[in-house]
């Protein structure tokens, strides 16, 4: 797929972080909270060649993970609260981290794939 539209480049960091469309920086990226539009409102721009797959979900884990269980290390030992209280605090805590950053880094690893033209690989055999 080659890209013959007339667009400055966008930084894909802000277009991705913002949800906007990584060709124009003026549409949206995502239908709701993370399903991703079929094309963009303002220039046209098919996103049918995004695929994040589990990129997000790795990195939300890993960062996030590491951001949840220090709060509940640091919410234990300041407070020395009760099992059902760590939950009351700890899940709701731990559920709007982990959607706030999924969205965005769904964003910008799409907004990434589009700039550097990645597409699955394939074995040339011939």
């Amino acid at each position: 797929m080659q890209d013959e539209a007339h667009y400055p480049p966008q930084d894909a960091i802000r277009a991705g972080l913002s949800g906007s469309c990584p060709r124009c920086g003026q549409g949206r990226l995502f239908d709701g909270l993370l399903k991703v539009r079929p094309a963009c409102g303002n220039c046209g721009l098919d996103y049918s060649f995004a695929d994040s797959g589990d990129g997000p979900a790795v990195f939300v884990m890993l960062l996030v993970g590491f951001v949840v269980v220090g709060f509940a290390l640091w919410f234990e030992f300041t407070f020395h609260p009760s099992i059902w209280l760590h939950f009351i605090v700890t899940a709701p805590f731990s559920i709007v981290i982990c959607l706030g950053s999924l969205r965005l880094l769904k964003g910008v690893l799409i907004a990434l794939q589009y700039k550097h033209s990645a597409h699955e690989g394939s074995i040339d055999r011939g």
